[in-house]
């Protein structure tokens, strides 16, 4: 038998045995690692954690299988007191740039990674309602340019409160440029991040912030107090007070203790005045207050200034078709009846007088429970007729006589 047919074949080598206690589990997680694993594509946003910063780069891991690049004209985009404050170990927002670019890097952008959270937070914002602060950069004949956090946003002249729209020329350039780098409080109205359009609205974040400091102002106030503040608006129905952010309201009954038309006859935009906190209404955010009950009730003392037929003056407040209302200068309002005007004979008023006129007449009524008085023009408003209140020199003369005539007498006898 040839010896090469009785040669056995060799068999082949074997992987030495697992050592006892090892199932090869590792590398099982690994493999099914590799498959879970996804490479990140362009346009993705990725936490990443800051692994090196150099002067023209910085480096990232942002669980690749390669690490990420920022580079240096991503940098220079940031805001240089935020790219001052990145630090190795930080955990920031990148956006992936491109996934294999120059010598196959990964290349990834933190400045969009940072404006896409932005983007994310100002729809966030507009759907809270919320108001936050922006920064002025700019302007153009449409509005205000802003900055917020990363995004370049717009505020439109329209959405204005601190220029006023009305403001034309230079008047209205000069006004904007004085804004530049100052914060406006503002609330987002529109976000549309394909369009890259942020509007944002200080109209409607001062309607927020006063509802707030009213609410503020209403915690602290009660009823019965009296408070300064600053008249802001003047209405037909009343006068606006600003109590310090927020604004109350004197109706105008409440202005004075005689009848008053209009608030701008006893109050101008600008006075600073003391007023009365009349009610509070927190559900409705409403504040009423009172300048009347801080002055002196004219009726308080009423008959021990004034009696009927004591001549005065004052001033016609209102013209009504049965007569005129008068105001004494101490506020005590009654009516000069169209049958006490003048003679009596008057078919209508309007000619005869108007507001604002001062007149000189007699008090025909005085009723001080009821709070009415009434004038005449009747019973002689004559030179020769003295006030009531000079009457006591008219007797002192009177006086004066009767001694007279009995001196004479006693030197006759």
């Amino acid at each position: 038998m040839d010896f090469e047919d009785n040669k056995k074949p060799t068999p082949p080598p074997q992987e030495p045995a697992p050592a006892e206690g090892e199932t090869g589990e590792s590398f099982l997680e690994m493999l099914e690692a590799s498959f879970d694993y996804e490479p990140p594509h362009r346009g993705e946003i990725r936490n990443a954690v800051i692994l090196q910063i150099e002067p023209n780069e910085i480096i990232v891991d942002l669980g690749a299988k390669q690490d990420g690049i920022v580079t240096a004209q991503d940098l220079e985009r940031l805001d240089p007191e935020y790219r001052r404050s990145l630090k190795v170990g930080q955990t920031v927002p990148v956006y992936v740039l491109n996934p294999s670019g120059v010598e196959n890097n990964l290349i990834v952008s933190i400045n969009m990674g940072l404006q896409q959270y932005d983007w994310d937070a100002a729809r966030a914002l507009l759907e809270k309602d919320e108001v936050v602060e922006v920064t002025v950069t700019g302007h153009n004949r449409g509005g205000v340019l802003v900055r917020w956090r990363s995004l370049e946003g717009f505020i439109p002249s329209s959405h204005m409160v601190t220029v006023s729209a009305g403001l034309q020329g230079n008047e209205r350039r000069d006004a904007l440029n004085e804004l530049v780098g100052k914060n406006l409080g503002v609330k987002v109205i529109e976000v549309d991040q394909d369009r890259r359009r942020l509007i944002f609205s200080e109209r409607e974040a001062q309607r927020e912030w006063r509802a707030q400091q009213k609410a503020r102002l209403l915690a602290t106030l009660n009823e019965g107090d009296v408070v300064r503040g600053v008249v802001t608006g003047l209405r037909d129905f009343g006068a606006f007070v600003n109590l310090g952010g927020a604004d109350g309201l004197i109706h105008v009954s409440e202005l004075a203790w005689h009848r008053v038309d209009h608030p701008r006859d006893v109050l101008k935009v600008g006075d600073e005045i003391d007023v009365y906190v009349l009610s509070l209404d927190r559900d409705t955010n409403r504040i009423a207050l009172s300048r009347k009950r801080l002055l002196p009730d004219p009726w308080d003392d009423a008959l021990e200034r004034y009696h009927e037929g004591m001549l005065v003056e004052g001033t016609v407040t209102n013209v009504v078709d049965f007569g005129a209302f008068i105001a004494l200068d101490d506020g005590l309002e009654g009516l000069l009846h169209l049958s006490e005007m003048g003679d009596g004979t008057l078919k209508e008023p309007y000619s005869y007088v108007k507001k604002g006129d001062r007149l000189q007449l007699r008090i025909s009524r005085l009723e001080p429970d009821q709070r009415r008085v009434g004038f005449t023009q009747r019973w002689g408003i004559g030179p020769q007729e003295a006030p009531a209140e000079e009457a006591a020199p008219e007797e002192d003369e009177s006086s004066a006589e009767e001694s007279a005539d009995h001196d004479e007498s006693a030197a006759e006898a």
